[in-house]
């Protein structure tokens, strides 16, 4: 084994651990009545997920295929030593590259506490996790993908856009067609968003989600001889996280004269998942940057769902697709342009990679809504004749 697939597996292992954070924070946040269904939720989907990945959701991801679907490496057959160019072992690749299909998988079920089936939301899992990732993600990442390989090609070094963006707006999807929980009031109508029964928990699991992104991140340079790599990329994920945390934090108190723990957390997330994209691309000052206005985008995303009376009880929608969206537009403002060939607006590279990544960004995050939403709606309507 060469040290770079030690490096992908020691990665995907802190991935995977990011299940444990989820299952935290969606239970710290969730009331008590809804814990054991979340817990359930969260664990069969990882099952669930690691089998379809393996049968055809990572062929029609990095199968090569065409520029919208894979089809090679169906059950893993045929599977050569190691992984096209990456030089990294196919089996230390297919792990890691499971771990985060099981993440975009879990996103969604935060903003569905509480009002789905059982039966309907593992239909739902095998839709996200066999189906609209996989698909989507061949578009960024997988081999001839079409966004990846426009003239200016589209970038997303970690996932703000594969996983979060993508994650948070089937999340939303889902919220919108099951509805608010039995009563939930908004604040629109005098209420506000019911407080997590044990925020000890939820907090607990967002520092593990921190800790998992030090191989979300870092593990994506699929190299351990990247040592420069590696560092830049372990430091613009702290400098973006406690930006996003503190930003949060001291606008929140600014408002309500209070500390907030639960936005202060979901702010840490937010700068995490906003600094995915330009991770590997930007420097510190860019990542403290956009950790900061991240943090921001958490709160007034909050707001806005609110405001709109949808009812995501964990902050999904904000966190993953709000936050994503930023994270994956910055990369056109904050590239620098030292370590590939991506120049930001900032630092004179103009407007046409900002463009291409609002492009990207939306087609993507437009197509699992739209999918998202037919697939939720299908189902609920089964769940509710049944």
């Amino acid at each position: 084994m060469c040290s770079s697939d030690l490096w992908t597996i020691i990665a995907a292992f802190l991935v995977f651990f990011m299940q444990a954070g989820f299952m935290m924070l969606e239970a710290g946040f969730a009331r008590t009545r809804e814990v054991v269904n979340v817990l359930v939720e969260c664990i069969v989907d990882t099952c669930l997920c690691a089998l379809l990945f393996w049968a055809f959701g990572f062929a029609f991801m990095f199968g090569n295929g065409n520029k919208w679907i894979g089809h090679e490496f169906f059950f893993l057959n045929g599977a050569p030593a190691t992984y096209g160019a990456t030089g990294v072992g196919f089996m230390a690749f297919f792990l890691f590259q499971f771990a985060f299909a099981d993440t975009c998988s879990t996103i969604t079920s935060g903003a569905m506490v509480g009002r789905t089936g059982f039966v309907g939301d593992l239909l739902y899992s095998v839709g996200v996790s066999g189906f609209i990732y996989p698909i989507l993600g061949h578009w960024v990442w997988g081999p001839n993908g079409w966004l990846a390989t426009m003239s200016t090609p589209f970038r997303d070094f970690a996932g703000s856009t594969v996983v979060h963006t993508m994650g948070g707006m089937i999340a939303l999807a889902g919220a919108i067609v099951l509805g608010p929980r039995l009563g939930r009031k908004f604040k629109r109508d005098g209420g506000g968003l019911p407080p997590g029964h044990d925020l000890t928990i939820a907090a607990v699991g967002g520092v593990i989600l921190w800790f998992g992104w030090y191989g979300f991140n870092p593990g994506s340079t699929l190299s351990a001889l990247d040592l420069e790599g590696i560092g830049r990329v372990a430091t613009n994920t702290t400098l973006a996280a406690a930006a996003g945390g503190l930003t949060a934090f001291f606008w929140m108190y600014r408002r309500i004269g209070k500390w907030d723990l639960g936005i202060s957390v979901n702010g840490f997330l937010g700068g995490l998942v906003a600094i995915t994209a330009p991770c590997y691309w930007v420097n510190t000052t860019g990542a403290v940057i956009i950790g900061a206005v991240a943090g921001l985008v958490i709160v007034w995303g909050i707001d806005f769902i609110e405001w709109l009376r949808i009812d995501d009880p964990i902050g999904a929608v904000a966190v993953h697709g709000f936050a994503g969206m930023w994270g994956t537009w910055s990369v056109g403002l904050f590239a620098t342009g030292q370590w590939n060939d991506v120049k930001g607006l900032f630092w004179g590279g103009g407007v046409k990679q900002l463009w291409v990544q609002l492009f990207g960004n939306v087609v993507v995050g437009g197509a699992a809504f739209i999918i998202g939403y037919a697939l939720r709606s299908e189902e609920h309507t089964s769940e509710l004749q049944s």
